[in-house]
């Protein structure tokens, strides 16, 4: 096989499946969207879990499906349906709602937990291309997806119908995730390790306290903040008024500034600092923070409470906890 060839094919491939995922917009605007919108409502009127199951390749989009309604507010498990049949419908209760995935239908291996919903009055969402199928048919609610060319050139391997369930399935958490009121909040509780847990994680996490703070007050001299600066090691020293609230900054910069000015060394330091600084509060996200100091072509900023500083941040604090 050509280079040229493997070119095509790899072109094609993601055509097929960009034309799957184009045709189950169209139907989202029509019929299968508000079937999809019964489903979250029914969903959300069930306080159990969501019990995905499907076999082969659509179970496999099926675990990826319940990891991400479990990861975006929606407590959910995948059940396979061999195990099903050897105890694991014990795992199902009836305020669950069941969510089958199987393209044609008549996955002779989803019986036992179609059974199982029928007899016990569990609810039953199907996502299958065909209705009238033994899922199709059994369902409370079946989301009927449109039937596409498999990207396989034998048509035999499932490619644009797995996106097409995996994209379904992304729109159902991303419905619930809303409908939830799921916060970035609610995202650290439940993603506190990596990347996303860093960039979820609050200046109050971050930041060195009241200990450690570079502060002077407002009528302090220039050598008497210089002397605070270099005791500590964030390059900045915060200057506070009589009731403690902070009412501006002096930076390595402002200390240029006013040198070049002609300022000595016994000014004040009013006379040199940056008034009204930007600040953080202590429940500001490590992310937003993260691009103030970027906007701002800062490298330190003070978390206040009440108008009084309470710690401070430094760019480098934010990186060594990973948040980029």
């Amino acid at each position: 096989m050509s280079e040229a060839a493997r070119r095509a094919t790899l072109l094609r491939t993601v055509t097929l499946e960009a034309e799957g995922l184009a045709a189950l917009r169209t139907a989202l605007e029509g019929p299968l969207g508000d079937r999809v919108l019964e489903a979250v409502a029914l969903i959300l009127a069930h306080p159990g879990r969501v019990i995905v199951t499907g076999m082969g390749k659509s179970g496999h989009v099926g675990r990826k499906i319940a990891a991400t309604l479990a990861s975006t507010g929606s407590p959910a498990h995948f059940v396979h349906p061999a195990e099903a049949s050897h105890g694991d419908l014990g795992m199902i209760g009836k305020e669950d709602v069941v969510l089958a995935l199987s393209w044609s239908g008549e996955a002779p291996e989803l019986a036992d937990i179609i059974a199982y919903t029928r007899r016990f009055d569990v609810k039953l969402l199907a996502i299958t291309s065909r209705s009238e199928s033994a899922l199709g048919s059994a369902a409370d609610l079946c989301l009927a997806l449109p039937r596409m060319p498999e990207a396989c050139p034998n048509g035999l391997a499932p490619t644009t119908s797995t996106a097409m369930q995996l994209a379904l399935g992304d729109a159902l958490a991303m419905c619930l995730l809303e409908a939830r009121g799921f916060s970035p909040a609610d995202f650290r509780a439940i993603h506190p390790g990596g990347k996303l847990g860093a960039r979820l994680k609050r200046a109050r996490d971050l930041m060195h306290g009241a200990e450690e703070l570079p502060l002077v007050a407002r009528d302090a001299t220039l050598e008497q903040a210089i002397v605070e600066m270099t005791s500590r090691r964030f390059g900045v020293t915060g200057v506070v008024d009589e009731g403690g609230a902070l009412v501006g900054v002096l930076t390595d910069g402002d200390l240029r500034r006013a040198f070049q000015r002609g300022l000595a060394m016994a000014g004040p330091v009013a006379a040199a600092m940056t008034p009204r600084p930007s600040t953080a509060a202590p429940e500001d996200l490590a992310a937003d923070l993260l691009g103030l100091l970027n906007e701002k072509r800062i490298t330190s900023v003070f978390v206040v409470e009440a108008g009084r500083p309470v710690g401070i941040l430094h760019l480098h604090d934010l990186l060594r906890a990973g948040v980029l």
